[in-house]
């Protein structure tokens, strides 16, 4: 079987060719639109992989936000474009992207059957004490405001990794996942599914970031609108894409950031370690009992320095760490087989 997976971003385009599990191709086309950029749109970007999608079998969509119409891959057609749509409010950033991809590839290739694998849908086993605010229930009910976690095709992989290399049933796993990248999450896996992840109504909940600035107090947000001015898409911009380690020491790299000699380096590093591992302790208390702390992303696979300062507390000295190279692309063409078999 000849699988295509599409990881489409604002101004990205990842592609990988899988056959028979295998991969055949890759390609990675970036600054899409941008000014300068020899590629003006996802069309463009798509005729610059070569590779004659009307000869694959099945293409295969990262779709950031599924909100509660997708608690697992589907096939797409118009009524699930017309929700991915209804949902870009959500995910502003990432779903409209996926959804030209989609497009774009139904242009290309009419006939050919595309699916959508959503980064929430791993976490729909979380249980309502786990995604439901301490809001007035009308919020949730009304507007569908509520935690639903996103990298759950990450968390979703690793997990099945993780079971293989601990010799155990995947629905006997317990273990706290954590992609720590540019974009950062923990996820508390119980049994082999999600109970509870620390990205929530949208990705800008949870751990420190690249530039994300993850938990805040929300009346922060309100003091920035009523007591400096700002408008909500300045307060949006700021908290997306100037604080987390840039905002602390100007740089969103944690390989600068380890060699600087700065206290504001130290600093932003040391915030980022403290967050992530309150995070553990919380998922030790929901979970119990830990198989293993997973690491993947480009942070946690690749930074020595990050994972022992992380580990270096004593009550996770005890608990089995593992570093496992996360796989998205071939957890959607994974995906993809099932939806079709199905």
């Amino acid at each position: 079987m000849k699988i295509g997976v599409i990881n489409s971003g604002s101004s990205s385009l990842k592609f990988k060719l899988f056959e028979d599990g295998v991969v055949q191709y890759s390609c990675v086309v970036e600054h899409i639109g941008e000014d300068g950029s020899e590629v003006a749109n996802h069309l463009e970007a798509l005729q610059k992989i070569e590779v004659d999608f009307t000869t694959l079998d099945v293409v295969g969509h990262r779709v950031v936000h599924g909100g509660e119409f997708f608690t697992q891959s589907v096939i797409i057609d118009e009524d699930v474009m017309q929700k991915i749509a209804s949902l870009s409010r959500l995910a502003p950033l990432h779903n409209p992207a996926n959804l030209e991809g989609i497009k774009v590839v139904k242009k290309i290739a009419p006939s050919l059957k595309q699916v959508a694998v959503f980064d929430t849908a791993f976490h729909s086993s979380m249980p309502q004490e786990a995604y439901l605010y301490a809001i007035d229930t009308k919020f949730y009910k009304q507007h569908h405001i509520r935690r639903y976690g996103f990298h759950g095709t990450s968390h979703s992989y690793l997990a099945k990794e993780a079971a293989k290399i601990l010799k155990k049933e995947l629905n006997e796993l317990n273990i706290i996942s954590l992609h720590l990248g540019n974009g950062a999450s923990a996820c508390a896996v119980k049994n082999g599914k999600s109970v509870d992840t620390s990205m929530g109504f949208t990705p800008l909940e949870g751990l420190v970031m690249g530039t994300r600035s993850g938990d805040l107090d929300p009346a922060i947000v309100l003091y920035m609108q009523q007591e400096l001015g700002l408008s909500v898409d300045e307060v949006q911009k700021e908290l997306n894409k100037h604080s987390g380690l840039l905002g602390l020491a100007k740089s969103n790299d944690v390989r600068d950031l380890q060699q600087s000699q700065t206290k504001e380096a130290q600093t932003a590093l040391d915030i980022f370690v403290r967050r992530v591992q309150k995070y553990i302790g919380s998922y030790i208390v929901l979970l119990d009992d830990v198989d293993a702390i997973v690491f993947s992303g480009g942070i946690g696979e690749h930074s020595e320095y990050i994972r022992n300062k992380i580990l270096d507390v004593k009550v996770l000295k005890d608990i089995k760490s593992l570093v496992i190279q996360t796989d998205e692309e071939l957890e959607i063409a994974q995906e993809c087989i099932k939806v079709l078999q199905a």
